[in-house]
């Protein structure tokens, strides 16, 4: 992941300390242990700059040019997942070392022995943090039932394929949003969106003590089951909806759900989600009133990034957003 050499997320300063003391006082109520390693020639410039959002927060981290050791107290309840940007980062979990780059991210579960991150002077790197009950619901609703033992990820996440390059494509988009002050993810259904990838997508590709339930064939489902998760869908499109609340509606576990979608839909719940909240907007711009605009309608749907809006737009019906408006406009004309 390439960003730059400058820090991110400027806009959402948290903490920023060149006292050893002050940074060290701060990071031990978050219960960390913090460990800097003294040089003459190197000078700490502490910096965590973050957005928080209810089942998660993206980070921004960084030292200055002090080699820093933090220590996560085994109190925190979250999972850390760690992705380098510069400078050399090492992750050290139970036993397993994982030295950190554009390849390599580490992901610490709640609960380990010792959870220590060793990063180099000058390094910078994005933590995005879940919460553990929100990863445990999250779970629950996948697997049909409370989980009966703690969840815990294996400690290297591959980069270069699969979910782990998703993953890091999706979260340089995000911070590259967040830089922005009016960025899409501040919305709260865009940001219940942003979250529900990132927690479904962990618990199905990333290896952790459940992932084989998980992948273990489902039950078939009756149709009535999937009716009533698009009946609530339907009726919840302009609010938050979660994978959580679709699979209580729906009665049946969140993988039974999400393959039954695959099965008849051809695709997920949450992209059902965005697909009828794109019809919403279409049937809106086409019946819309004297002073409604384009951007008024997009955005009450929780389409916030109006350029992607529109591109997307523009693919699912041909035409523009701006056209739909403008025809619907034309009419009205005609009929006065």
């Amino acid at each position: 992941m390439d960003f730059g050499v400058g820090p991110l997320l400027e806009h959402h300063r948290v903490f920023h300390s060149r006292d050893a003391e002050e940074t060290r006082a701060f990071l031990g109520r978050k219960d960390y242990r913090f460990d800097p390693a003294w040089r003459r020639d190197r000078q700490l410039d502490a910096r965590l700059n973050a957005v928080y959002m209810p089942s998660l927060y993206i980070a921004y981290i960084h030292y200055g040019t002090v080699s820093v050791a933090l220590t996560a107290g085994r109190a925190r309840k979250d999972h850390l997942i760690q992705l380098p940007l510069r400078g050399h980062l090492e992750t050290r979990i139970e036993g397993h070392s994982i030295a950190c780059g554009p390849q390599l991210a580490a992901i610490a579960s709640p609960g380990r022995e010792k959870c220590q991150f060793l990063s180099s002077a000058d390094s910078a790197r994005i933590q995005l943090c879940i919460t553990g009950d929100a990863l445990a619901g999250q779970l629950a609703a996948l697997l049909g039932e409370p989980p009966d033992a703690p969840l815990d990820f294996a400690p290297a996440m591959d980069l270069e394929a699969g979910y782990g390059r998703s993953l890091a494509r999706y979260v340089l988009a995000a911070v590259t949003d967040l830089e922005q002050p009016d960025s899409a993810l501040l919305n709260p259904i865009t940001m219940s969106m942003f979250q529900q990838f990132i927690m479904t997508g962990l618990l199905l590709s990333q290896p952790h003590n459940y992932l084989e339930a998980l992948r273990r064939r489902a039950r078939r489902i009756a149709p009535r089951d999937v009716k009533r998760a698009i009946d609530y869908i339907e009726a919840h499109l302009d609010s938050a909806v979660t994978l959580e609340s679709i699979v209580e509606a729906s009665g049946v576990a969140g993988r039974t759900l999400l393959k039954h979608f695959g099965d008849t839909k051809g695709i997920s719940p949450m992209r059902y989600v965005c697909n009828a909240r794109f019809e919403k907007v279409h049937e809106a711009l086409a019946r819309a009133q004297p002073g409604e605009s384009v951007t008024t309608i997009a955005m009450s749907w929780g389409f916030t990034h109006l350029g992607r809006f529109s591109v997307e737009y523009r693919r699912r019906f041909g035409e523009s957003p701006s056209d739909t408006l403008e025809r619907r406009r034309s009419l009205r004309a005609l009929k006065t």
